[in-house]
């Protein structure tokens, strides 16, 4: 087992194992969704066009289009014009267009101006919301909104206790 022979073949490969699963494991961290950082849109950016990630997005920017990724987050000075679509949109800044996402946050500071289809939905004082909200099990299936000449008459759904009439006066 131990010789004084140095010529043994034995020792030069046990060099290159030790190296390889170190680059192996470098590679397949790198592969992982859960390793990544989010990627950022900076405030200095304009993107015009659609933006999709299959992992986080953090825009401080401006986005003309629409932007889908697994988490969102709206910084205080990112602006959006188009639909919003993740597992989870956090918002500080600026939508102008609708939300879909299993959960959404709008925090203190943010404007939204568009309808909000959610599983779960946390408003914090000083966001301001303009628009229709609803609740769906699944909101990232692709059904569009049901538009307003489809959905039942105001009368027939708030009663005339309101003052909603549905007949011409």
């Amino acid at each position: 087992m131990f010789t004084k022979n140095n010529k043994t073949p034995e020792a030069a490969p046990p060099e290159p194992a030790k190296v390889v699963p170190a680059q192996d494991a470098i590679r397949g961290a790198a592969t992982k969704t859960a390793a990544r950082a989010a990627s950022i849109i900076c405030a200095d950016m304009k993107i015009n066009g659609s933006i999709s990630s299959e992992g986080a997005l953090q825009i401080d920017g401006i986005v003309d289009g629409d932007v889908s990724a697994t988490d969102i987050t709206i910084g205080a000075s990112g602006q959006i014009t188009g639909e919003v679509k993740a597992e989870v949109v956090k918002v500080k800044g600026k939508i102008r267009g609708s939300i879909r996402a299993r959960k959404v946050e709008l925090e203190t500071g943010a404007h939204v101006k568009g309808d909000i289809v959610h599983s779960s939905l946390q408003i914090q004082s000083n966001a301001v919301f303009e628009g229709q909200v609803k609740h769906a099990d699944d909101p990232l299936r692709e059904t569009g909104p049901q538009a307003a000449s489809e959905s039942k008459p105001a009368s027939a759904s708030l009663g005339s206790g309101f003052g909603i009439s549905s007949q011409p006066s």
